[in-house]
């Protein structure tokens, strides 16, 4: 598994030396291969793209104009980062990976209904269970086909190098004119005893072109495992201050538990990488205070303050990660 990798965001605040610090770190100490790098300011994406290759990290970059945009938007958004990792590319042969799009049917207008994001999360259970032959099922993925078609174009005319797309693990997606598949196959509840099945089944459709899980992770509270990736809904988010609800309580162990089972697991099933979900979360600060420690929601293997979001401290997520990635057999050393 050569593609050991973490999801890390450029957007939010900009400190070039916290960057070059955060990226050192995912090399040096999480073992990592590969850093998918996430966000809507393509001059940050191309920049610490940069520092990360500086690192001796592989580059995936995915580019996320925001949610609810219009299709000629996000598709001139991708040009110019399409245009940014080619100049990339060209510097650095074999160590620049296009992601053209994530999750599109929930993330753009137009595929799912729902004016916004809450309200296209609701039908996700409904596609999950009408198996692909359901009316809402063959609605959403030919508009997702069709704009992925439109989005492969654009990156194709720009980029040299391999093109994958980060799948919602409900889209139906023809990977034929993809160098590999990308899926963000998160476990919890509803299919975490058919897990492994689900990652068979993925292998056999990918017709031999490598495999890579683009995204996965939980919350650091007990039950997360179960509840990704809607661990955001422990929070009281229209609170005058955004609070945990009652009930639930810290525990990063279930967060590092869940992803170095879950790296093992992809090593076994011999998929070409993966990519924790994510480094940091500065939306989910952590707190001493239990009502408003909003990092048990979150996803990052590191804890932010929201006094200084630019510093963290490591979580038991970060060493599990660290410790699964080391031991995992590789093609790249660290």
């Amino acid at each position: 598994m050569d593609v050991r990798g973490i999801s890390y965001d450029t957007d939010g605040g900009w400190d070039r030396a916290a960057v070059r610090r955060d990226l050192r770190a995912i090399r040096e100490e999480l073992y990592c291969t590969a850093v998918q790098l996430r966000g809507a300011d393509v001059e940050r994406l191309t920049e610490a793209a940069a520092y990360a290759l500086d690192t001796g990290l592989d580059v995936w970059i995915l580019p996320e104009p925001g949610t609810g945009l219009p299709r000629r938007e996000v598709l001139a958004h991708l040009a110019r980062a399409a245009e940014a990792a080619e100049r990339l590319r060209a510097a650095h042969p074999g160590r620049v990976t296009l992601v053209a799009g994530c999750a599109y049917s929930l993330l753009t207008r137009g595929i799912m209904p729902g004016p916004h994001l809450l309200v296209r999360l609701r039908p996700l259970p409904l596609l999950r269970r009408d198996g692909g032959s359901g009316p809402l099922h063959r609605l959403v993925t030919r508009q997702l086909r069709r704009m992925l078609a439109e989005t492969l174009g654009t990156a194709r005319a720009a980029f040299r190098g391999p093109v994958t797309y980060a799948a919602g693990f409900w889209e139906d997606v023809d990977w034929s004119g993809y160098d590999m598949v990308g899926v963000n196959l998160y476990r919890f509840a509803a299919n975490e005893e058919r897990y492994p099945e689900l990652l068979r089944a993925l292998t056999l459709r990918a017709g031999g072109k490598p495999v890579v899980v683009t995204e996965f992770g939980c919350g650091a509270y007990a039950g997360a495992g179960k509840a990704c990736p809607g661990s955001f809904r422990i929070v009281r988010w229209l609170s005058a201050r955004p609070r945990i609800k009652e009930g639930y309580v810290r525990d990063e162990y279930t967060q590092a538990a869940y992803l170095s089972e879950l790296i093992g697991l992809y090593a076994e099933s011999g998929i070409r990488g993966c990519f924790v979900f994510t480094f940091a979360t500065p939306g989910f600060p952590h707190s001493t205070d239990p009502r408003y420690d909003l990092d048990l929601a979150g996803f990052g293997v590191v804890r932010v303050s929201p006094d200084a979001p630019g510093e963290w401290e490591t979580k038991e997520a970060f060493h599990a990660v660290a410790r699964a990635y080391k031991a995992v057999p590789h093609d790249k050393a660290p």
